[in-house]
């Protein structure tokens, strides 16, 4: 409960519909275009580390798991950066330039996406929608906090929250159906929902940022600055979530491809004779497509999110975050403990009522706290954790799962291990042989060695096939087998003890704070 509170406004605090039908046009408008702008977001969010590192995605880019995790740690610092000076501009110079503006990039963005296939370009591309996603999120959230109070924020971000999540949950399906086409069709399709947000704007009403109007670039720079060394409740909040996020962003990092690699939702196909368009067949049977396995956490979201805020509003902030990260920790873990999908499944549900309970609460407790005329500038400082824990969360996650995760990759250790097929030395001695007797013999040589099962140098697009061909197994038999010898669930407990840690952190928090929140 809160502390220090005693108010009748607060005792007989309206009720969640009466709070619904209370809040202003401009914050409507702002929950629309944020769910125009993540339908066409997570239409690529969801798809693309399976676009970017699945060893065997037809028209995929074949990257490796370090790869994708590089990309992500400069998506996130993009992304997540940003912000820390881009709340301040949205401030200075209005919520609606800046939503305006920040469309433009993220079309950009998309466009570059989907003509680029060299590493380089590819990144320079998602680097471009990271910062148009950026300049977007302070003037939304920004508009929020001014058209929200104390008593009706915690009921009001958790209806942000929702709707976020039918563009979440929207996401996937269009993906799937886009990507069907063809992959370059993800992109492009994303770039023209986004492009609605320019129709959106004309319903927006500009509501004062309430800032200093006056200031330059020098000086947003210099508050910004100046609020992260000199507040040190902010500092210790932004540090202690930074932890929060590096455990968050590994559902939609690591798990799409762990899906794919190791979950077996076969059986669920079969209970429920789920249709074709959530379904996708590989060589261990039908299954759960993984964005749909995914989609499970935005719709518990939508279903409970505004539910579970109102639960929680007379909680203390600090509280209902602690409680969250706890819990989206052990769901971390359940997604990941086995191969069976039904218990990926509840993992995703544990995970989302945990975010239910933290993530919104974040941004409201950020918002609760700023000073007037620095509301989108604080909105900006939400992203700073995010930047922290996701850039390197990516890169851990990337090593991790190359190392540990990586079916394909597993594949390759266990035929050098226990086969005495090793990489690297077969293609040397189809060099050599080409060199020595030419490109025909060298190639029944090798189709001999093949035959006898002692050739070497497997790809990562071909390693599930040779190792089963080489031990005489089918796809669901390789893969247990790999399971049981490397053990790959347990990847996911690094990320989940951080989550604890940050759990604990916010624990201690919350009482130094104490003193300084009454009622909030």
């Amino acid at each position: 409960m809160a502390q220090g509170v005693s108010s009748p406004t607060k005792t007989k605090q309206e009720g969640m519909f009466a709070q619904l039908a209370g809040f202003q046009r401009a914050y409507w408008m702002v929950n629309i275009m944020e769910m125009i702008e993540r339908l066409a977001y997570y239409g690529v969010r969801v798809v693309i580390p399976i676009y970017i590192a699945q060893a065997d995605e037809i028209g995929g880019l074949l990257f490796t798991q370090t790869q994708k995790g590089f990309i992500f740690l400069w998506w996130a610092l993009v992304q997540s950066i940003v912000p820390f000076l881009s709340g301040g501009f949205a401030d200075r110079y209005g919520y609606k330039k800046t939503i305006a503006f920040s469309i433009t990039i993220k079309i950009i963005g998309y466009m570059m996406m989907a003509t680029q296939r060299e590493f380089i370009p590819f990144l320079l591309g998602c680097c471009v929608l990271a910062a148009g996603t950026a300049i977007f999120k302070p003037g939304v959230q920004g508009t929020l906090v001014r058209t929200l109070n104390k008593d009706n924020s915690s009921v009001g971000w958790g209806t942000f929250y929702m709707l976020v999540n039918i563009g979440g949950f929207l996401g996937p399906p269009l993906a799937h159906f886009m990507y069907g086409i063809s992959w370059p069709a993800v992109f492009y399709g994303c770039a023209v929902i986004v492009s609605i947000n320019y129709l959106m704007l004309f319903t927006y009403k500009e509501v004062p940022a309430g800032g200093n109007q006056t200031g330059g670039v020098g000086k947003i720079i210099k508050t910004t600055v100046k609020n992260i060394l000199f507040r040190p409740r902010l500092t210790v909040f932004i540090l202690i979530m930074s932890g929060f996020w590096l455990m968050f962003m590994q559902l939609f990092d690591m798990l799409p491809n762990f899906i794919v690699d190791w979950v077996d939702s076969s059986n669920i196909v079969a209970m429920f004779n789920l249709p074709s368009w959530m379904t996708v067949e590989t060589a261990r049977g039908t299954m759960i497509t993984q964005e749909w396995l995914i989609n499970a956490n935005a719709g518990l979201i939508i279903l409970f999110v505004i539910l579970v805020s109102w639960l929680v509003s007379r909680m203390r902030r600090v509280h209902s975050i602690m409680f969250g990260i706890a819990l989206s920790s052990v769901g971390l873990i359940l997604a990941g403990y086995s191969m069976a999908g039904y218990i990926c499944i509840l993992g995703i549900l544990c995970f989302s009522v945990g975010e239910m309970m933290s993530s919104p609460k974040m941004n409201e407790y950020l918002g609760v706290i700023a000073p007037e005329g620095e509301k989108a500038l604080y909105m900006g400082y939400a992203n700073i954790p995010l930047a922290i824990g996701w850039a390197y969360g990516s890169f851990l996650g990337g090593t991790i799962y190359d190392d540990a995760g990586d079916k394909a990759n597993l594949a390759i250790r266990y035929m050098a291990d226990k086969l005495d097929i090793t990489t690297g030395t077969a293609w040397d001695a189809m060099t050599s042989l080409q060199a020595t007797v030419g490109d025909k013999v060298a190639e029944s040589i090798q189709a001999l060695a093949q035959f006898n099962g002692i050739i070497e140098g497997v790809a990562r697009p071909d390693a599930m096939t040779r190792l089963q061909e080489v031990m005489g197994i089918n796809a669901l038999d390789a893969t247990k087998l790999l399971w049981d010898t490397y053990t790959p669930h347990t990847l996911w407990y690094p990320f989940a003890a951080i989550g604890f840690c940050s759990a604990i952190g916010i624990f201690f928090y919350s009482i130094w704070v104490k003193k300084y929140e009454k009622g909030i």
